[in-house]
């Protein structure tokens, strides 16, 4: 399905960002571990790069307003998933879920109730994920959460590069003329256009592996090893 292509490499200031908060911010602070952690070079080869499959379960959209449930990822490396190192939690909150929301996530207000706090999930979070690049599907919902939850939680939002198998899709698409409807971008409809397996939906491990099988059948090893990572961050 895809092919040996790159996208025009955008300007991306992630390293200075973390440097400029690294010296602004009391090393009392949470965030400080995270932000000691130089980021990969942007014309670093993408195959050499170390990448985090994330993927965040939500009572909603708004990052706001609404509350993280869980957060499951899982690394990779070198072009292979890396199952070991799964991290999979859920998160307390005080608001009972509805109805509507359970439905789709599974997860219960027991669940939630026995789940960790924000910050014990986000310390144990930010450090899987510190120097590494983050892949997700639909970018929105994890960079807004994730600067939702430092703000609140550490007074700053770190800039975190992030690739995004939707919009790998979307160019793929575009460069083959290919007309296609949103719903043919869905983490389940391009998995299948991939001829991948079917698994669990709205599960936030089992998505962050979805997510890094699809990316997988999309940036082939030789492609891989002939790309910058700045050519596919977003």
């Amino acid at each position: 399905m895809f092919l040996d292509w790159l996208f025009t490499p955008a300007s991306h200031q992630y390293e200075a960002r973390r440097v400029e908060l690294l010296n602004k911010i009391d090393k009392s602070n949470n965030l400080y571990a995270f932000l000691s952690v130089p980021m990969p070079a942007l014309n670093s080869e993408l195959s050499s790069v170390e990448i985090v499959s994330v993927d965040f379960e939500t009572t909603g959209l708004d990052a706001v307003k609404d509350k993280l449930l869980s957060i499951g990822c899982v690394n990779m490396a070198q072009g292979q998933i890396q199952l070991g190192s799964c991290f999979h939690e859920i998160i307390a909150i005080e608001q009972p879920l509805s109805a509507d929301n359970v439905a789709i996530h599974t997860i219960t207000d027991n669940e939630t109730q026995n789940g960790k706090s924000l910050k014990q999930v986000f310390d144990a979070f930010l450090m899987k994920i510190a120097g590494k690049v983050l892949l997700v599907h639909f970018n929105q919902i994890e960079r807004e959460f994730i600067k939702q939850a430092c703000i609140e939680l550490y007074g700053v939002a770190p800039v975190i590069p992030m690739i995004d198998t939707l919009c790998l899709a979307k160019k793929e698409f575009a460069r083959q003329d290919f007309p296609f409807d949103p719903q043919d971008l869905t983490l389940e409809n391009l998995r299948k256009r991939a001829q991948l397996p079917f698994y669990q939906q709205h599960h936030a491990l089992s998505d962050a592996i979805a997510t890094a099988e699809l990316y997988l059948t999309m940036i082939k090893p030789k492609c891989a090893a002939n790309m910058q990572l700045k050519d596919v961050l977003i």
